[in-house]
């Protein structure tokens, strides 16, 4: 199973992120490549404990659908909605320019994988707690949805 925690995996997702612009595509949903950019460093931030999202989790989001998205080989399904305070619609960070937004990202996926940790990690806000190697396996799958949402 792909994690950030693992050198080639992370390697993998940076390359992808770096061959991300502005003429990518969404092939699903309706954020823009910025908007989806934004959402990521966002995800991280509210891991990272810089953002305070109200939590939406019940039971069986934190048990059986985390179990599900972090364990089970499937792709995550299209249209899922993200908390407010991760949509660049609603909430969230909004685009500012593409490539300094990518360069944030970059930064916050380096410290949110940067091993020994220097922070301690948030609830998720729909799948509660979760170890830290849940976090590194979240941490790719969420990226991986993104970047094949606009074919990277």
């Amino acid at each position: 199973m792909k994690t950030l925690a693992d050198v080639e995996d992370m390697a993998e997702i940076v390359q992808r992120l770096s061959a991300l612009t502005a003429g990518n595509q969404r092939r699903w949903g309706k954020m823009t490549v910025d908007e989806m950019v934004c959402h990521l460093s966002d995800a991280f931030r509210v891991a990272l404990k810089e953002k305070h999202p109200q939590p939406v989790s019940n039971w069986f989001s934190r048990s059986v659908t985390k179990w599900a998205a972090l364990q089970l080989p499937m792709r995550w399904p299209h249209g899922v909605s993200t908390v407010p305070e991760c949509d660049a619609k609603v909430g969230g960070t909004r685009p500012a320019e593409l490539a300094r937004d990518l360069s944030e990202l970059h930064l916050l996926l380096v410290r949110f994988s940067k091993r020994p940790r220097d922070f301690e990690y948030a609830d998720h806000p729909i799948f509660g707690k979760m170890t830290e190697a849940e976090w590194q396996r979240w941490g790719y799958l969420h990226m991986d949805h993104h970047l094949r949402q606009f074919g990277a």
